[in-house]
């Protein structure tokens, strides 16, 4: 998959994703440009959005920018994120490739579709 890691996302989570074989840019490599413009990154490089931030989805939802799929990963240890996310792929892949945002919690996944 080809992912937009957000700046909260922990560098070792998005080396274990690589590991995995998805395509991950990681904001945090350069400064934070603000959330309308990862978003909107995310967006024109056809990228699903990781964060840990809950106002990407209210920027999707409230304001209807446009997007490629959201996960947000809400209260996960970091040593568990990675692989709560390969698990959410696996099981939301065509949904997050539809544009629905995924939430991830530590006793359940919801999804919003697209």
């Amino acid at each position: 998959m080809n992912l937009l890691a957000d700046a909260c996302v922990s560098i070792h989570v998005v080396e274990a994703l690589r590991a995995r074989g998805h395509d991950v840019t990681w904001i945090g490599d350069n400064k934070d440009p603000g959330d309308d413009q990862v978003l909107a990154r995310a967006s024109a490089e056809g990228r699903i959005l990781i964060t840990l931030d809950k106002d990407f989805g209210q920027l999707a939802i409230l304001q209807g920018a446009p997007h490629n799929g959201i996960v947000r990963i809400v209260d996960i240890r970091v040593l568990e994120q990675a692989h709560r996310l390969l698990k959410a792929f696996a099981d939301y892949e065509a949904d997050l490739r539809a544009g629905a945002i995924v939430t991830i919690e530590p006793s359940r996944t919801r999804i919003r579709p697209p």
